[in-house]
């Protein structure tokens, strides 16, 4: 750094000295010249705009009338120029020479109250200040607000907060705008999510009869059906042509399927439960047929999946196993567990206990880690209350009176919860404030609740998967669709009409797009045929 400052102080040096050994010679050439020489000729010439007097001016070595009064900038200390250019005769010259070279400077040196900065350094204050901040510092000069609205700064905050991660600093022109459009439509959906403000739409697989329970991961949406289908459906594209995970079919599988159980999806593999104990695991990368399936010796009660990997947690009775592949690709049990009412929080590479929670009357019902903030879990009783409790301190922060008939899903965020009762209510909760946004009614107990920040996705799954009136016959399909459950897709998002979130064979003609009293858009099913 200090050879760089010396290279570029003798650079200048150079310049300087050569622009001053130029002036001096060009006023001895002006001097040799008759008394009328170039001051009648200019004289003689008609009236020139003042920039060309000023080019002019500069290129004869003498300041310009405009300019020769000009006093140096008090931000920057008056440098002397070296050379002959220092002497007596030539000082108005001098002056605007060093004035020109301390304005051409002003890119690469910033000044700092009394002293100058390279722009580099100068940045690397900027970066430790917010938003406010920089907004004060583009207020004190013309230099300091090209410094605080400097791209790097401002990519560097819109990183920080969370948005457009994965983009690189030349993918906007302008990342102080592109900060403030994304801050804009983090408040638009606030305020459709509190408001009720979206688009609704309804997930059904005929074929599949009665639902029997329903995961999702990043709008990646996986249920599973009293006829042993597993049917995937991707709401972030509207992809209704996702494909059936097939099972795998062993000598002795003939005859009816078993129902399933449980599914379960993350980013890489889907897994599915069935009554029989079998449980079948698909990649979402290699097609239809499952990688693998094993079997237990008792029928499954619960199912969980990793968010990452290939890791697959089962309960049968009051034992839990947590099973994983190898290096090799063999599936093995890798650690046993045993079912408590309390919640116990375990660290899985020592295999201890950490946290020990829950003093609450009644067992626990649901419980939500994965989604929540850091340190925090939202949990559901039997005491018809919602619970978030800190890790940190093993101690509930908020209490929440939600459903008659108990809690069954539960999920948070850093402003809002969204749970789901036995009465079929899907309830969205603002967290601080202790209070009911809204609420949406069906008819089956809700069994699944997931969002991020423009969507939501419930389902009602029926507790009788054999209803009255239904036929023994596996061709049947007359069971009633209020006995067969139902997915709901929510799309809050600005940038999406209610009209374009289904498919156009279902979009609705209707002029009013609010159904019922909702706020949501109305989509009928084939009135445009």
């Amino acid at each position: 750094m200090a050879e760089a400052s010396a290279e570029l102080e003798l650079f200048r040096r150079r310049w300087r000295e050569e622009l001053a050994g130029g002036a001096k010679r060009r006023r001895r050439e002006a001097a040799a010249e008759p008394a009328a020489g170039p001051e009648s000729r200019r004289s003689a010439e008609p009236s020139e705009p003042s920039y060309l007097a000023l080019a002019r001016g500069l290129l004869d070595g003498g300041a310009p009338p405009a300019l020769a009064c000009r006093s140096p900038s008090p931000a920057r200390p008056a440098e002397e120029p070296a050379g002959d250019g220092g002497g007596g005769d030539g000082g108005g010259g001098d002056d605007l020479l060093g004035q020109l070279i301390r304005d051409l400077n002003e890119i690469n040196e910033v000044p700092f109250f009394d002293i100058q900065l390279p722009y580099e350094l100068a940045l690397k204050i900027f970066q430790y200040l917010g938003k406010t901040e920089l907004g004060r510092c583009a207020q004190v000069s013309r230099t300091w607000k090209v410094l605080a609205e400097d791209e790097v700064l401002w990519y560097r905050l819109c990183q920080q907060e969370g948005y457009l991660l994965d983009t690189s600093i030349s993918d906007h022109s302008c990342w102080k705008l592109a900060l403030k459009d994304c801050r804009a439509r983090e408040r638009a959906l606030k305020t459709n999510w509190k408001n009720r403000i979206g688009a609704v739409s309804q997930l059904r697989y005929e074929l599949g009869k009665i639902l029997c329970d329903v995961h999702s991961c990043d709008g990646v949406v996986i249920a599973g059906y009293t006829s042993g289908a597993v049917r995937l459906w991707d709401t972030r594209t509207w992809d209704y042509t996702a494909p059936i995970l097939e099972p795998m079919h062993g000598p002795g599988d003939a005859g009816p399927q078993p129902h399933v159980s449980f599914v379960r999806i993350n980013s890489s593999l889907a897994v599915a439960a069935y009554e029989d104990g079998t449980v079948s695991v698909w990649s979402l990368m290699f097609g239809r047929e499952p990688i693998h399936r094993y079997q237990h010796n008792q029928r499954i009660q619960a199912l969980a999946l990793g968010s990452e990997g290939a890791t697959v947690a089962t309960a049968s009775g009051f034992e839990v196993k947590v099973e994983s592949p190898n290096d090799r690709g063999f599936w093995q049990t890798t650690e046993t567990f045993e079912i408590q009412k309390l919640i116990l929080l375990y660290n899985l590479e020592t295999s201890q206990c950490l946290k020990k929670m829950g003093n609450s009357t009644g067992d626990f019902t649901c419980v939500n880690l994965q989604n929540s903030p850091p340190n925090m879990v939202v949990t559901g009783n039997k005491d018809r209350r919602v619970r978030v409790f800190d890790l940190r301190k093993s101690e509930s922060l908020c209490s929440l009176y939600a459903h008659q008939l108990g809690v069954s899903a539960v999920q948070m965020d850093d402003w809002k919860i969204v749970s789901g009762g036995e009465e079929g209510l899907v309830c969205v909760w603002d967290q601080r404030m202790g209070t009911k946004l809204w609420e949406m009614h069906a008819r089956h107990p809700v069994r699944h609740v997931w969002f991020n920040s423009h969507s939501l996705i419930t389902a009602n799954i029926p507790d009788e998967k054999t209803p009255r009136g239904a036929s023994i016959t596996d061709d049947d399909l007359t069971v009633h669709r209020k006995h067969r459950g139902i997915i709901y897709a929510y799309e809050f998002s600005v940038d999406q009409l209610a009209v374009e979130s289904v498919l156009p064979i279902c979009r609705s003609s209707y002029d009013e797009v609010t159904g019922y009293n909702y706020n949501i858009g109305l989509a009928v099913p084939y009135d445009n045929i």
